[in-house]
């Protein structure tokens, strides 16, 4: 106390006063905050007064803890024991109940805005934009006469997912989350550039806006290798457009009639065709990304069986095979029909079909197998079920079903198909030539299934990157409507295309003839026409510059006729990823005929710089015109008088003229200097009076012919439908001086003469076609003189290898008489 008087008065001299209101402001903010501790300075002093006057309680104290201890240790694994019992009930209850309460989305909506700018945005970006540039070249209004994609961009805005929460359910085995999509944004970037119908020009056509709305079905198949999305009904879809100027555009940016209602259809339609239930696209997540693009496959599709088909099963429709095009369809009750049941199946892959013979009876077996091709990733194998009936020429069609595949970044391919009550049927082929077997039940019905097995091939990986960028964009926009050049991009590459045969080609009569035209890029090329238009052998190699804008190489078969040659198929190979060197075998389906297929060798190989500027120091070129056959005849009486101009840089040369002929016989030598020129022959029909009339032209290839070794081949003629010319080419290349020896070795004789005994399998082989058997006689006796003389050289160097082996065994004995033995170097020492 008396130190608090003297800090009291030492406060007081220093002029410091004591709030009292502060001092009871605090202790009544503690009594708020601790409300037990007015309790604890009486409990306090009633344990010191025991304390004190009545027992000791240290000794209590240690046990009253431990006590408190357990009673707390025990509470804790209670209720730990209650959260795992909760947990696995709700476990339980999702597993089991098919419907689960709605969750809230909105750590899914932040993962996506984290993630769509940099991940998801530029991989659909890409995907959809391959979508609508092939939606867009086939469906456009009629004021549009030609249109292209400059830009494609989904912006930074991702759709909103589960706005009112999400919802998992259960059909069967199969598991689904719905949840709603919502995306209105006007953030995206899509320009289209349209050539207008005459005299309005071009203009650009600009998405601004996109407005989308739907409920989304996601569902995990093959143990979360994959996730199918679909929209449970079609979504709802605004489009707004904008419209600016072209490079040459007359027509100012205003509103085109029809634009935004055309694109929202072009949008709904895809949407449908695509993603609306039963319809499913995949989402493939493989553990392991090879960073590979797939542009193509061999697809191989073997239609088994079917089950449980009935007339009551369908929904009949009687679809007049004559009336097919024009889409009449007539309801057909079933007592109508026939007693036979004659069913057959049309496969369906694009624009390619095929289909299964008539097979009778409600379980019908197939087994016919088809050889499809794809030209993306991913694709539908269709498969229409349809009644033929033998006393009628019209067939029905009954159901349907289809069979989605995908290829996936670990180099293994999904497929996948609606099952029953909406579930779904997944299959997993971990590697190409793995087969894969589905029963897949026909659309709009209970029992009916089909049975059938699919066997990717191979994929066909492409060699660089695609990207939308704007250059890009614009360079393809440029050939598109209008620009200095109509040169397309080249890479510096060669491919070689080998036509050698087909096989169930469709043909009017036995005796026609078929032929096969290749265009790549702007240049057209022609087989000549085979006899066995059914069968034809053809083995003709074409060559095309490589174009780098994933340009397709285009096939159409035709058949001869007098009135004018027939379209018996079509079909387009993508010749990307081709590596230098590996020739491609495969066989080709034709798209738009039931049967039919080509075979083609595709090669691809970098030209090497050495013309005229490395190897060509006095080279030259050697060629030989000996013969053409089949011309086209140019006079009135059947016949022509053709001759051959040579053209070779600024150099021309000329034959002579045969008059009165389709198969002149020239057998004549021109020589240029080799300076890697282009070696052009043009035949003409002479004419004394009129100017000459041209009958065909080609290119001669002697670039990549080895030097010193003659080629000799039959050339196609371009621009006209029949006729070739047979020339024989050499790049004649000066050797180094050396020393010549007496007499040539065995072995470099034996090379000459195997060269000389290919020249003449190559030229027996194009007299056997021409049916020439005077000079076949005297080719073959060449041939056995030549093999007496290979004979002679095999014979001479086999002594000459005994002779050298014996020299050897003498050398040897020789080195281990003159070494000491050790016995020897023992005695010595």
């Amino acid at each position: 106390m008396l130190k608090m008087q003297k800090t009291m008065k030492k406060m007081k001299k220093k002029g410091m006063r004591i709030d009292m209101s502060k001092i009871t402001e605090f202790l009544n903010e503690l009594m708020v905050e601790k409300p037990v501790l007015p309790l604890l300075i009486p409990l306090l002093l009633v344990l010191w007064s025991i304390e004190k006057w009545f027992f000791n309680l240290s000794n209590w104290v240690p046990l009253a803890v431990a006590v408190w201890a357990t009673i707390q240790y025990g509470s804790h694994r209670q209720r730990i024991v209650v959260q795992d019992l909760n947990k696995k009930w709700k476990q339980l209850i999702l597993q089991t109940s098919p419907m689960t309460p709605l969750e809230h989305c909105e750590w899914l909506n932040k993962l996506l805005i984290e993630i769509w700018p940099n991940f998801i945005n530029p991989k659909l970006s890409l995907k959809f934009s391959s979508i609508l540039e092939r939606r867009i070249k086939h469906r456009k209004p009629k004021l549009i006469e030609k249109i292209e994609l400059l830009e494609f961009s989904l912006g930074s805005c991702p759709p909103i997912l589960g706005m009112h929460g999400a919802q998992w359910s259960t059909a069967g085995d199969q598991r689904f989350i719905r949840m709603g999509f919502d995306w209105d944004t006007s953030d995206i970037s899509i320009m289209l550039q349209a050539k207008l119908a005459k005299p309005m020009g071009t203009a650009k056509i600009v998405v601004n806006n996109i407005h989308m709305k739907g409920d989304l079905l996601l569902s995990p198949i093959l143990d979360g290798r994959a996730i199918l999305y679909s929209f449970v009904s079609t979504p709802e879809v605004r489009i707004n457009v904008a419209f600016g100027s072209g490079g040459s555009q007359s027509l100012p940016a205003t509103f085109l009639p029809g634009v935004s209602p055309w694109l929202q259809k072009i949008c709904t339609e895809s949407l449908n065709k695509t993603m609306v239930e039963p319809r499913r696209r995949c989402l493939a997540l493989p553990p392991v990304d090879l960073r590979k693009k797939a542009v193509g496959g061999v697809l191989h599709v073997t239609v088994v069986s079917a089950g449980k088909l009935s007339r009551s099963s369908f929904k009949r429709r009687l679809i007049s095979a004559e009336d097919d095009d024009a889409g009449d369809v007539v309801v057909v009750d079933s007592r109508e029909l026939g007693k036979d049941f004659h069913t057959f199946v049309e496969v369906e892959l694009e624009d390619l079909t095929r289909r299964t013979l008539e097979v009778a009876g409600p379980n019908p077996t197939w087994d016919s197998t088809f050889n499809m091709l794809l030209h993306d990733d991913a694709g539908i194998v269709k498969f229409n079920l349809y009644e033929c009936s033998s006393d009628r020429v019209n067939y029905d069609y009954l159901a349907t079903c289809e069979i989605k595949l995908r290829y996936c970044t670990d180099d293994s391919t999904i497929f996948w198909a609606v099952g029953d009550e909406s579930s779904v049927i997944a299959k997993h082929a971990a590697f190409c030539g793995e087969e894969v077997e589905m029963v897949v039940p026909f659309e709009g019905t209970s029992s009916a299934k089909l049975k059938v097995k699919l066997t990717l091939k191979e994929w066909q990986f492409s060699g660089g990157l695609h990207s939308l960028s704007g250059t890009h964009l614009s360079t393809r926009a440029s050939s598109l409507f209008g620009s200095t050049t109509n040169l397309q991009p080249k890479t510096g590459r060669k491919i070689y295309v080998t036509v050698v045969e087909g096989k169930e080609l469709l043909e009017k009569d036995r005796s026609g003839k078929s032929y096969v035209k290749l265009q790549y890029g702007k240049t057209i090329q022609r087989t000549r026409s085979a006899t066995n238009a059914s069968q034809p052998t053809w083995n003709q190699k074409f060559e095309y510059e490589e174009i780098s804008d994933g340009e397709y190489l285009k096939i159409k078969c035709f058949n001869e006729d007098i009135f004018g040659d027939e379209n018996i198929g079509n079909a387009r190979v993508n010749l990307e990823g081709l590596m230098d060197g590996e020739v491609r075998d495969v066989w080709i389906p034709l798209e738009k005929v039931n049967k039919g297929e080509v075979r083609l060798q595709i090669e691809a190989a970098t030209i090497d710089e050495y013309d005229g500027s490395k190897n060509s120091q006095g080279g030259l070129i050697e060629l030989v015109i000996i013969e053409g056959r089949d011309l086209v005849a140019a006079d009135i009486r059947g016949t022509s008088d053709p001759y051959v101009r040579v053209h070779y840089g600024s150099e021309r040369r000329r034959t002579k003229v045969h008059y009165k002929t389709l198969t002149p016989q020239w057998h004549q030598t021109f020589e240029f200097p080799d300076d890697g020129s282009l070696l052009s022959l043009h035949v003409k029909d002479h004419n004394a009076l009129l100017p000459t009339s041209s009958i065909g032209d080609c290119i001669v290839e002697y670039h990549r012919l080895p030097p010193n070794e003659m080629s000799d081949k039959w050339i196609p003629l371009q621009g006209v439908k029949k006729g070739e010319i047979h020339v024989q080419v050499t790049r004649k290349v000066p050797q180094p001086q050396k020393k010549v020896s007496e007499s040539e070795s065995p072995s470099s004789r034996g090379r000459n003469i195997s060269t000389q005994m290919k020249e003449k399998m190559m030229k027996i082989r194009s007299l056997i076609e021409d049916e020439n058997l005077e000079e076949l006689t005297t080719s073959l006796n060449e041939l056995e003189s030549l093999h007496e003389v290979e004979e002679e050289c095999i014979i001479q160097l086999e002594t000459e290898q005994m002779l050298l082996l014996n020299k050897i065994n003498e050398l040897g004995q020789e080195i281990i008489n003159s070494s000491p033995s050790p016995s020897r170097r023992s005695s010595s020492n």
